[in-house]
Parts: structure tokens; C-alpha cells; sequence
């Protein structure tokens, strides 16, 4: 699958970023807190999984937070691990939060 292709939304009224595939839907939940992003949960069905989904909704928020001038708590240990391969959004990881 051609992860490029998919429509992220941000759907701003249940806090997550989420695409569908099919009939079923994949999200990454945050929470906005003054100037921060806390990414809380990232799932996809396991009929969808290991195609990259997951790793394009986490660039989606990423960009996103970056975009916003947002600092980004990665709670969601998904979203950590993928900061940790992508070492591009550490600048913009709260300061004090370790990347493990």
C-alpha cells in the first residue's frame, strides 16, 4: 500500500488524527494543552497493520505540531519510537523529555 495516497484527518473534535482504509479506521489521540501536543495513543486494526499506516499518522501529527509551533510530548510510545527514527522533530520535543 501507497501510504502516500492516504488522507490523514485531523478531526479537531475527538482530539486525533485518523484515516480510513477500507472499512476500518486507524488513530493517533492527542490532547492540547496551551502551547503543547501530547500524543496519548496511537492504534491500528490488526487487519491494516504493518503497512506504514501507523508511521503516517505519526508524520501527519508530527508536521503538524511542528506547523503550530507546537512542543510534543510523545506519551504514546509509538509516536516516541518514531521520533526516535525520524531525529528531525527533536528540537521540537518539550524540553526535558527523553527520547528512548
Amino acid at each position: 500500500m501507497d501510504t502516500s495516497q492516504l488522507q490523514v484527518i485531523n478531526n479537531e473534535a475527538k482530539n486525533r488524527f485518523e484515516v480510513k482504509v477500507d472499512k476500518y479506521l486507524a488513530i493517533c489521540e492527542y490532547k492540547l494543552v496551551k502551547d503543547r501536543i501530547i500524543f496519548t495513543h496511537t492504534e491500528v486494526p490488526p487487519a491494516i497493520e504493518g503497512q506504514g499506516i501507523a508511521s503516517r499518522l505519526a508524520k501527519t501529527g508530527l508536521d503538524y505540531a511542528v506547523a503550530n509551533n507546537l512542543k510534543i510530548m510523545p506519551l504514546c510510545p509509538y509516536v516516541a519510537a518514531y521520533i526516535k527514527r525520524h531525529p528531525e522533530y527533536l528540537p521540537h520535543v518539550m524540553e526535558g523529555f527523553n527520547i528512548k
